[in-house]
């Protein structure tokens, strides 16, 4: 009889409950992780809403922190015991879209096309890690240990928020002296406000409304904040930068009136970085692209993942260059994550991100 675990299962719309599940059998270049800390996103949350369709039964989460139980009988160079992550993004390594450079999209072709987020496997196409234990795939290109000394908490936002409010800033080219807006003050627009300044921009104007979020933006290295509840943000980035406009927008929401706005105070030739995760279809405004001829780019991004991708956020965190632990606003047990998905979906009590211990 296998071995059973907790894990948290996504059992239809609305409902996301703690279950027994067999503890995950592994192949040869797999690593079964147990789990110590995890955490709840944003995406998370859509699936729980019925907005992400996941298969019924599934084991929800892709921000894993932990020790390796056991490694499969082909992985080199980790032992068991040793305290590692993983990205949120698993690439194989070998594919077309890994060998490209693109290691997010892994998998995601098919001969009838692409399909977005193929990377993307932890409680997506494969059980995730709210559990005891998750089965780490292509452990050899996945998994990255952790310096001693540096806490759980310190590093929980590596596998997915970081990468990805980083790429945001990455993406968008981010170069010294340049002027960066960024919309969403959320984890996401947070991290990317952080990594707007390790690239080296000196004016970075952030739009959010709720005060917390904008006091925790400037301690990751807001210059100004707008409110957008109080002035137009567009109106408001236009008249601090007299009329010239930002280099990069980055849009960190995923509404159609923030990416209009991103698009708007762009200079000539400015990038508007997306992270946002969209619903439905995007309008481009005539007059804002103007016309197609401003010179302007958009580009979006996804989570870079793989081991070297957890390694350069790891080596940020170590030599504490930023300090991410302020985004724990929570701590929960496993045995009350349903609690902590209420509190998280409904975004109460100031919550920014929590800290779900498993063992």
């Amino acid at each position: 009889m296998a071995m059973k675990m907790k894990a948290a299962i996504f059992v239809e719309k609305g409902r996301i409950v703690l279950d027994d599940k067999p503890i995950p059998e592994i192949g040869p270049m797999d690593a079964l992780m147990r789990v110590t800390t995890t955490t709840i996103c944003g995406t998370d949350v859509h699936i729980l809403k019925g907005e992400y369709p996941v298969a019924r039964g599934l084991t929800i989460g892709h921000e894993p922190v932990g020790v390796i139980e056991k490694l499969g009988s082909s992985v080199q160079g980790f032992r068991e015991g040793q305290r590692v992550i993983a990205g949120a993004i698993t690439p194989s390594g070998w594919s077309n879209a890994c060998l490209c450079g693109c290691g997010s999209q892994d998998g995601a072709g098919t001969k009838h096309g692409w399909q977005a987020i193929g990377g993307w496997k932890f409680g997506n196409t494969i059980d995730g890690c709210q559990a005891e234990y998750v089965r780490v795939p292509d452990a050899m290109a996945n998994l990255a240990p952790i310096d001693d000394g540096v806490s759980d908490e310190q590093v929980l936002m590596c596998p997915d928020i970081m990468s990805t409010g980083f790429a945001g800033a990455e993406t968008g080219g981010i170069a010294i002296g340049d002027t960066v807006a960024v919309f969403a003050q959320g984890p996401i627009g947070l991290c990317a406000t952080a990594g707007a300044k390790l690239l080296g921009a000196t004016r970075i104007i952030v739009v959010d409304t709720v005060p917390a979020r904008l006091e925790m933006a400037r301690r990751m290295g807001a210059d100004e904040v707008v409110d957008f509840r109080h002035e137009n943000p567009v109106e408001a980035i236009m008249r601090l930068t007299d009329g010239r406009g930002v280099d990069v927008a980055i849009e960190a929401l995923g509404t159609q009136a923030t990416f209009e706005a991103a698009l708007r105070v762009l200079r000539p030739g400015g990038v508007l970085s997306s992270l946002g995760v969209y619903s439905g279809d995007l309008t481009i405004p005539l007059d804002a692209f103007a016309a197609g001829l401003g010179n302007k780019s958009i580009r979006s991004t996804l989570c870079p993942g793989g081991k070297e991708r957890m390694r350069r956020m790891l080596a940020v965190i170590s030599s504490g260059r930023v300090d991410l632990g302020g985004l724990v606003t929570h701590r929960y047990h496993l045995e009350q994550i349903e609690q902590a998905y209420d509190l998280f979906a409904n975004q109460r009590d100031g919550v920014l991100k929590v800290a779900i211990k498993v063992s």
